[in-house]
């Protein structure tokens, strides 16, 4: 079932459950309140009449809306007003509509868990446990690490690829200047470059 109510000059259009921001009404969070301004009301298609027909609502919170801020100004006469403003409103939750209340919610079935055995004393010997707390049977099993660096990490080559050329030793002859350095101030106190010739 719907219904229209009229409240803080606006209209809801409302179903049992809903909750709506209205107007600021008197009361505190959990009041409840009566509208009685209904203006139509149905069920599906049908309409109902609404001749004494009410809706009950509960206060859920009072609030602010957001801020407005209000500026007057008048040209040329150094006339300028600003004001801030944040509109009352009151939250609602629909709770019924004449007689037809909030559908509830059926609340889940706790399963019945099976009792769990009371945990045995640390140390205590269990029907059925094969071996006793505390004991270590079997045989313990083998650590799947190596036991040095060389066998945990092998080199890459493999047998199939040559072997690689070995790096030429370093030689102190001069290396080639680049063109970074070609162009760069010489040091204090050094000789100065001369102008290349174009």
């Amino acid at each position: 079932m719907f219904a229209v109510i009229r409240t803080g000059g606006k209209q809801y259009r409302v179903h049992p459950g809903d909750k709506i921001v209205v107007e600021k009404l008197d009361g505190s969070a959990g009041d409840k309140v009566t509208l009685g301004d209904v203006l139509l009301a149905g069920d599906g298609g049908s309409l109902k009449s609404t001749d004494g027909l009410t809706v009950a609502a509960e206060i859920i919170a009072q609030a602010k809306g957001d801020k407005v801020t209000v500026f007057k100004k008048r040209r040329r006469h150094n006339y300028r007003r600003k004001k801030g403003h944040r509109q009352q409103h009151t939250i609602l939750k629909i709770v019924a509509i004449g007689d037809q209340k909030e559908p509830k919610k059926a609340a889940p079935k706790a399963e019945a868990a099976p009792k769990a055995a009371a945990a045995p004393a640390k140390g205590a010997k269990v029907e059925g446990d094969p071996k006793p707390s505390g004991d270590i049977t079997g045989k313990p099993t083998e650590n799947p690490a190596p036991d040095n660096e060389a066998q945990a990490n092998p080199p890459a080559e493999s047998t199939d690829a040559p072997p690689k050329a070995a790096k030429p030793a370093k030689t102190d002859k001069p290396t080639a200047k680049t063109r970074s350095t070609e162009n760069a101030a010489p040091a204090k106190g050094g000789a100065k470059k001369s102008p290349k010739a174009k």
